[in-house]
């Protein structure tokens, strides 16, 4: 097989996995390869996608996956899409109980409440729909209340490759720092 053949499996096989992506590790296995020809035909078939206007997606390389994503240049497009009636945003409960989760996680839905000072079970079932949070386990002793923490699906959509890469956040008091997590997640949704 030639390498057009070996990068059209690539493309296959990353467009089978979708939003998951594939590690090199799952590349090599599936295509019974080395690392050093997977990693090469990887970097040939992401050259392929950044150097041809006429393409509209590109690979990408994000939260220890590889991934076919939409361009960046074609964002404008997608934004009416994603912004058609049949889709709704998140409120701004949500993003606020999102951010504290991000920086505080694992977390109860009592420490969110504490800290927000409302309710939180709507916000967090919506998180939880999108797949943004997931259950990560349970306290110990009475209650066992539910842990909640980011997924990989939330790396993704802020375009993080792992957690250390949250913006940090200076020392405020509680409430502004509240605000602060909230703003900083306001504004990628605005990117």
């Amino acid at each position: 097989m030639g390498e057009s053949m070996h990068k059209g499996i690539i493309e296959s096989l990353l467009f089978a996995a979708g939003d998951e992506g594939l590690s090199l590790a799952q590349i090599c296995e599936a295509m019974d390869t080395t690392v050093e020809d997977a990693q090469q035909l990887i970097e040939s078939l992401r050259a392929e996608y950044e150097n041809d206007d006429e393409r509209g997606i590109t690979l990408i390389y994000i939260a220890k996956t590889y991934q076919l994503t939409t361009k960046r240049k074609h964002a404008k497009f997608l934004r009416k899409l994603a912004e058609a009636p049949a889709n709704t945003s998140i409120s701004q409960a949500s993003l606020e109980t999102l951010a504290i989760i991000a920086y505080k996680q694992p977390i109860t839905r009592m420490e969110i409440e504490e800290i927000r000072g409302v309710k939180t079970e709507r916000p967090l079932q919506t998180l939880m729909s999108r797949g943004l949070i997931n259950e990560a386990g349970r306290v110990e002793g009475s209650g066992r209340a539910i842990l909640y923490s980011t997924t990989k699906e939330f790396l993704d959509y802020f375009g993080l490759e792992d957690l250390q890469e949250l913006p940090e956040l200076e020392d405020l008091t509680q409430e502004e720092g509240i605000q602060e997590e909230a703003d900083l997640f306001f504004s990628s949704f605005d990117d």
